[in-house]
């Protein structure tokens, strides 16, 4: 199963850095919060990657393009014909497809765009600039037996963030208020599973929001479903996010670390 991720946002709230790099590729620990969430994704098995560039979306793609070469040792011999050796490799064996969908391209509008490198399969989405220690082999099972187009991944951080209305047993989701004002309920924390169907849901125009129109209906419709999530979720809205994430990372206490070594 693909992991789709939507990382071409201008990332506005951070700005402090974002008008030097894509917001994903602010650092936590010397390496960008992208690379976090895929190696989370990659502790539980999935190596496939789609990535929805936008805002200096090049830089995303050079990281890539280098990424094999500045995970491994190297030696350079210009006596030989300019000989390259790899020592050793410790790049992951992931395959990752960089797809352009615009600077102003909303996140409908992104996902919309990568129908064809998802084709007919359903496929893990979530943001670039968040961590969680979510289950995700708990949420595909619970996207499974909920019988969804979506399921997303609920949380209760308090603060700043919309609100889900959910039915009576907690499993469905009935309303989504995205950007409403908070009071106590559940959240939208991304780390999303979706059915192929969703594109019918999706306009082929940059202007589509997938928080408002789309999940909308899929909620009117009875097929938004939810994993609630109790434990440790993050995003990186603000310089105060991220010190928060350097801190647990630096600690060695982040909850999202699901893989050994490279602390």
């Amino acid at each position: 199963m693909k992991v789709v991720i939507l990382a071409g946002g201008l990332g506005t709230r951070i700005s402090e850095e974002s008008y030097l790099k894509p917001k994903p590729m602010i650092t936590i620990g010397e390496q960008p919060i992208l690379w976090h969430i895929m190696k989370y994704y990659f502790a539980f098995g999935f190596d496939e990657f789609v990535i929805c560039c936008g805002y200096k979306g090049h830089m995303i793609k050079e990281y890539f393009a280098d990424y094999y070469l500045h995970r491994s040792d190297v030696t350079f011999d210009f006596s030989d014909e300019n000989r390259m050796v790899i020592h050793n490799n410790i790049a992951e064996p992931w395959k990752v497809t960089l797809v352009d969908t615009g600077l102003n391209t909303q996140t409908g509008g992104r996902i919309r765009q990568i129908q064809k490198y998802v084709e007919k399969e359903p496929f893990m989405l979530t943001y670039g600039d968040g961590v969680s220690n979510v289950d995700l082999h708990a949420l595909l099972d619970c996207h499974q037996s909920l019988g969804t187009f979506v399921t997303l991944t609920a949380i209760q951080p308090g603060g700043r963030f919309g609100v889900l209305d959910l039915n009576e047993d907690g499993t469905m989701v009935t309303g989504f208020r995205e950007k409403a004002k908070e009071d106590g309920g559940w959240i939208n924390g991304g780390f999303m599973v979706m059915q192929p169907e969703i594109f019918d849901y999706l306009m082929d125009d940059p202007k589509c929001i997938l928080e408002t129109g789309p999940m909308q209906r899929l909620a009117q419709e009875n097929k938004l479903g939810l994993y609630k999530h109790h434990d440790f979720w993050q995003c990186m809205d603000t310089q105060r996010d991220r010190g928060r994430l350097e801190q647990l990372w630096a600690s060695g206490q982040a909850p999202w670390k699901a893989w050994e070594g490279e602390q």
